[in-house]
């Protein structure tokens, strides 16, 4: 009996797993989608729910900065009346590592203009206290064709 319970056990576990990744690539991509959404707006709430504390960013300009630094910008550059930008994302890849997630994506601004700018971007994320939140992030601006 012990031997058939083990069985089942090993079996199941594959499964159980495979829907678990499943469940949080879901999570990340609508956490993408929504962080997109509000950084459009300059949503301070959004991006700091997004960004951990202890984040490493890595501009596409060569800068390197943590989440301090960034919300400060944030709160800067609300009187910015720059162009509009409607943010989205193209080729979103979620690989998920128990409560570590890894997430590439195209980043695809389009400005009120016509310009569109288009990055590659990947982030790491961190599942603490039940929140993904990002712990480091790559931008790098991708070559026009």
């Amino acid at each position: 009996m012990k031997r058939i319970i083990v069985i089942l056990l090993l079996v199941a576990m594959p499964q159980f797993s495979h829907s678990q990744d499943e469940s949080a690539k879901k999570e990340l991509t609508q956490l993408l989608n929504d962080f997109l959404e509000g950084a459009g707006k300059n949503d301070a709430e959004m991006h700091d729910r997004f960004w951990a504390e202890d984040l490493i960013y890595t501009s596409s300009s060569g800068e390197r900065f943590g989440k301090k630094e960034l919300m400060d910008g944030l709160s800067n550059s609300e009187d910015d009346s720059g162009p509009d930008i409607t943010w989205s994302s193209e080729d979103v890849r979620v690989k998920v590592y128990g409560d570590m997630a890894v997430v590439a994506f195209r980043l695809v601004g389009d400005m009120d203009s016509g310009e569109k700018n288009s990055y590659l971007n990947s982030g790491t994320f961190i599942k603490r206290n039940g929140e993904w939140k990002v712990v480091n992030w790559q931008a790098t601006r991708e070559k026009a064709e």
